[in-house]
C-alpha cells in the first residue's frame, strides 16, 4: 500500500499532524513507539492550553484518543519504531516517495512524510537519575518550575539551558544552586549578571562533577566531586533540574534533510518543509527555538496542510481520491 503520508513519532506534534491529515482525507499511517512525547514522564502539565492541570499520561491518552477517532483515515502502529527511511522513485524534480523501515521487520512506503520524532534530554547518567524522574528530577523548567513552590532546587549545566532554567525558576523556587562542571560557566555573559543578581541564587558551584541523586520516595539532595580537589560534598536539595542539553532524534534522515551544527532538522517555519521535497517536520527535532508542545502542535498542523498541497500539486487531483 502506498499512502499518501506517514507520520513517524506520537507525542504533540505527531497527533496535531495525524489529526489534520486525516481532516484533508489522506491515507495516513503514523508510526510510534508510543503516545505522549517527552511529556510523558511529566506529573502535572500547566502550560497545555485548555487544561490548567493534566499529567503527561492523562495527556497522552487524550493525544491517542482523538487520533484514533479518525479509523477511517488514519492507521496506527504502536511500540513500533522507524529505523530507516529513504528516498525511492525519484523524478529529475526529486519528487519521491519514501520507503519507511521498523523494528518490527515492516516497510511501509508513502508519498510525504512528516517526522515529529522529537528529541531526548541528556542525562546525566548518575545513580538515582532514573529513579527520582518526576519525582524531584526534572528536564523542562519552562514546564515544571511551577511544580517547586518553596523548594530548595539544584539546576546542573552552565550553559544558557542551565541559565535560563535558573531565571524560570526565580518566582517559585526558595534557593536555587547552580552546579556546573567546568572552571567558568559558559552561558551569555549579560544572562549570568542578572541571575548572579537575584538573592534566591544562593551559590554558584564550579568544577562539580554530579555524582549522584539522593532520596528516598521524593529527591532530598545530590552528591558532587569538586573535579579538582577530589572533595565529595552533598547538597541539601529537593529538586533537581538537569539542563545540560538535548539530542534530536534525527539521526534516521541525517541523509535524506539538511541539519544544523546541532543535528536539529532544519525548516521552514512557514510550513515545516525540509530541503527535500515531500518531507515536513515539526517539534523538538528541527530547528525551531522553542521548544514547546504547544508550539510543536501548531507547526505540525501547518505541515501537514502543507504536505495536503504538496500532494494537490503533484498529484493534480484530490490526494487519495477514488
Amino acid at each position: 500500500m502506498l499512502y499518501d503520508v506517514i507520520i513517524i513519532g506520537g507525542g504533540p506534534a505527531g497527533a496535531a499532524a495525524a489529526v489534520y491529515a486525516a481532516r484533508k482525507k489522506l491515507k495516513t499511517l503514523l508510526i510510534t513507539d508510543s503516545f505522549g512525547g517527552q511529556s510523558l514522564v511529566s506529573s502535572d502539565i500547566q502550560n497545555w492550553i485548555g487544561e490548567p492541570h493534566i499529567s503527561g499520561f492523562d495527556l497522552a491518552q487524550k493525544l491517542e484518543a482523538h487520533v484514533r477517532s479518525f479509523p477511517d483515515a488514519v492507521e496506527i502502529k504502536t511500540s513500533e519504531r522507524a529505523t530507516a527511511i529513504r528516498s525511492i522513485k525519484c523524478s529529475e524534480e526529486r519528487i519521491c516517495d519514501f520507503e519507511v523501515k521498523t523494528d518490527q521487520n515492516n516497510v511501509y512506503e508513502a508519498k510525504t512524510l512528516i517526522l515529529t520524532i522529537g528529541a531526548r534530554r541528556k542525562k546525566l547518567g548518575v545513580p538515582g537519575e532514573e529513579k527520582f524522574e518526576g519525582k524531584g528530577v526534572a528536564y523542562c523548567s519552562t514546564c515544571d518550575a511551577p511544580l517547586f513552590s518553596g523548594k530548595r532546587v539544584a539546576v546542573v549545566g552552565g550553559g544558557n539551558a542551565g541559565l535560563e532554567a535558573v531565571v524560570d525558576l526565580f518566582p517559585y523556587a526558595s534557593e536555587i544552586y547552580l552546579i556546573h562542571r567546568g572552571d567558568a560557566l559558559k552561558g551569555d555573559p549579560a544572562e549570568q549578571e542578572k541571575i548572579k543578581k537575584n538573592p534566591k541564587l544562593k551559590e554558584i558551584i564550579l568544577n562539580a562533577e554530579t555524582l549522584e541523586i539522593l532520596g528516598d520516595r521524593f529527591v532530598a539532595g545530590l552528591k558532587y566531586k569538586n573535579s579538582k580537589t577530589g572533595e565529595e560534598k552533598a547538597l541539601s536539595v529537593e529538586g533537581v533540574f538537569v539542563e545540560i542539553g538535548s539530542q534530536p532524534n534525527s539521526e534516521i534522515v541525517k541523509d535524506l534533510v539538511l541539519l544544523d551544527q546541532w543535528g536539529q532538522i532544519k525548516i521552514d517555519p512557514r510550513h515545516g518543509s525540509t530541503s527535500h521535497p515531500g518531507i515536513f517536520a515539526a517539534g523538538d527535532v528541527t530547528d525551531d527555538p522553542y521548544k514547546q508542545n504547544n508550539i510543536s502542535v501548531g507547526d505540525a498542523v501547518k505541515a501537514a496542510l502543507a504536505a495536503y498541497n504538496y500532494l494537490l500539486k503533484r498529484e493534480k487531483q484530490p490526494p487519495a481520491a477514488g
